[in-house]
């Protein structure tokens, strides 16, 4: 080990052999990729829940007489986004836990 110099050196950050040893490990782990498709899946079916007939139909056809309430509904409004924002979470968190 270099003397204390406050100077940086190549002998202060190890030998190539440690270098390549850490590299050679993949990010993710099994953990990782559970997470990932946790998050994917919330995100599919917040999707999901959003869908459905927009303001102007009703029993699936178009009626422009009409008003379809149901686009405001507690599904669509609240629970969908919420949904959606959590999977999205899961998914940021996924990709930064530490593989042990």
């Amino acid at each position: 080990m270099a003397k204390n110099t406050g100077k940086f050196s190549a002998d202060d950050f190890g030998t190539a052999e440690q270098a390549t040893k850490n590299n050679s490990a993949f990010y993710f782990g099994k953990e990782n990729y559970k997470w990932m498709l946790i998050g994917l899946a919330l995100t599919v079916v917040g999707f999901l829940l959003m869908m459905g007939a927009d303001a102007n139909t009703v029993d699936g056809k178009f009626d422009p007489n009409t008003w379809n309430e149901g686009i405001f509904s507690f599904r669509r409004i609240r629970l969908a986004p919420f949904l959606v924002v959590a999977g999205f979470a899961v998914q940021v968190y996924a990709i930064l836990k530490r593989n042990r």
